[in-house]
């Protein structure tokens, strides 16, 4: 349910840095708000926006993929966090680089994209785009790394929890609408703060939870469609 990273070639003076390669609590808040601002922008608005939040976890997750070097993406099994599966974007670059433009970067996807209808034109990479703006995915942890043996030095992490990019519904990363329409008593400037803490692990768990109710293996297998009534899901 993941696209295929692609390698952004950006040329920028190089400039000793090792502190850069330890996030310090500064630039955590910096990847947050630079993603929920491009949240609380995209166009059409979201009705259904989650404003994100930081994960320990994924930024564990991302630190250790980051070390290694390999410019792919971390096995599914190494991209869990806080009881979610997630989702994962690159990026390497030959010089070192704020991390606000290093988001800005995959927004940038956005034009070659169309909401409801996915890549114009088809085959476009779009997937770095789609994973900043999902709706759902309101936890990511970031990592930086300097690659010494490769062309492009500097690879940029980030995890983002639960997933997106889910297949089936890549045209429509987000519900389009007024902003917070879907989350009216819990809504900061356009972004929801209700996430459902649960996950479903089948795309069709609210139409079987609405014809068998949350009975057996469903409580545990839909436990999204069961326990989060009013939260975004």
């Amino acid at each position: 349910s993941l696209t295929e990273a692609s390698a952004h070639f950006l040329t920028m003076s190089m400039i000793p840095s090792e502190s850069m390669l330890k996030l310090h609590w500064c630039e955590r808040q910096e990847i947050l708000d630079k993603h929920n601002a491009l949240r609380r922008g995209v166009q059409p608005p979201a009705s259904n926006m989650l404003k994100m939040e930081w994960s320990g976890a994924a930024e564990a997750n991302a630190k250790r993929w980051a070390s290694g070097c390999q410019y792919q993406h971390s096995p599914p099994e190494q991209r869990t966090a806080d009881g979610f599966r997630c989702g994962e974007n690159l990026l390497m670059s030959s010089g070192p680089m704020p991390w606000s433009k290093v988001v800005q970067e995959w927004y940038n996807e956005v034009k070659d994209f169309q909401y409801g209808v996915g890549a114009v034109p088809a085959g476009a990479k779009v997937g770095h785009y789609t994973q900043v703006v999902w709706y759902r995915s309101y936890k990511v942890g970031c990592s930086v790394n300097q690659c010494p043996q490769n062309p492009l030095k500097y690879y940029y992490v980030c995890q983002y929890c639960p997933a997106g990019n889910v297949v089936g519904s890549l045209q429509t990363p987000y519900k389009s609408g007024s902003p917070c329409a879907d989350c009216p008593g819990s809504c900061d400037n356009g972004l929801c703060t209700n996430p459902c803490k649960h996950d479903n692990k089948y795309s069709n768990c609210d139409e079987a939870v609405q014809a068998q109710g949350c009975k057996g293996s469903l409580a545990n297998e839909c436990a999204a469609s069961c326990y989060c009534p009013t939260e975004i899901k």
